[in-house]
């Protein structure tokens, strides 16, 4: 596969559901080339390239353990060797386990720090090092971090790190013209958000927004959008992008 030198290229993690996969088909749409890592469902990795390219787009799918340096450094090279290198990464990948702190399965804890922390890290940690001058990293954090929800103290924990990873890294890399930001979902409809919720709590969590809804995967993708492209001047932020819910 060859690409024009002047395609943008876009690394997305967890890039196979949800608001990565939104998130990857947006960017195809804006030109970027994509590159969807993907944890282990590899149907679904080659669902959503081949949505992307019967777009016109173009898109490949890595499977890769975000917490894992040397498998990710092989999807970096799989970018390069694909599409000549990379400019964008979007962290969309990770997972939650939500009990309240006294019965929290530290099992799950430390499933949560590997992939939501360090994986952060170690994605970063390569962005940083591989994207081109005037590029963007990408992480998600979650706003309910602010909101403080029982059964979330594990969960919010590890995207608070993101958010302190964010900040600084954005004050490292500043010099590079790379920018680094977090986008923070509200409640969305993902398949994450939506597990192990019975429809009374989904309904009682929508009717808080004061836009009476669930957010959608094509909400967040916006920001992301914006974030990978014209967004030049918005670094080391987090972006709270959930409707109003406070």
């Amino acid at each position: 596969m060859t690409t024009s030198t002047d395609t943008r290229v876009a690394i997305v993690t967890g890039g196979s559901r949800g608001i990565g996969r939104e998130s990857a088909e947006r960017l195809a749409a804006d030109g970027f080339a994509i590159v969807i890592n993907y944890a282990g469902n590899k149907t679904e990795a080659d669902a959503a390239v081949e949505a992307i390219t019967k777009n016109g787009g173009q898109a490949v799918a890595a499977q890769a353990d975000v917490a894992d340096e040397v498998a990710m450094a092989t999807v970096f090279d799989l970018a390069e060797q694909t599409f000549g290198g990379v400019d964008v990464v979007v962290h969309a990948a990770g997972i939650m386990h939500l009990a309240p702190l006294v019965e929290q399965d530290l099992a799950d804890f430390d499933r949560m720090v590997r992939t939501n922390l360090r994986g952060t890290y170690v994605v970063d940690q390569q962005a940083g090092r591989r994207l081109r001058t005037g590029g963007a990293i990408i992480n998600f954090s979650t706003s309910v971090v602010g909101l403080k929800l029982p059964t979330y103290t594990a969960y919010n924990a590890t995207k608070g790190a993101v958010e302190a990873i964010t900040g600084i890294l954005a004050k490292e890399l500043g010099h590079r013209d790379i920018t680094v930001n977090a986008v923070a979902p509200g409640p969305t409809a993902t398949a994450l958000f939506l597990d192990g919720k019975d429809d009374d709590l989904i309904a009682r969590m929508a009717a808080q927004n004061p836009r009476g809804r669930l957010g959608s995967p094509a909400d967040i993708s916006e920001v992301v959008s914006f974030l990978a492209g014209p967004g030049r001047w918005v670094n080391g932020q987090v972006i709270r992008v959930n409707g109003g819910i406070i």
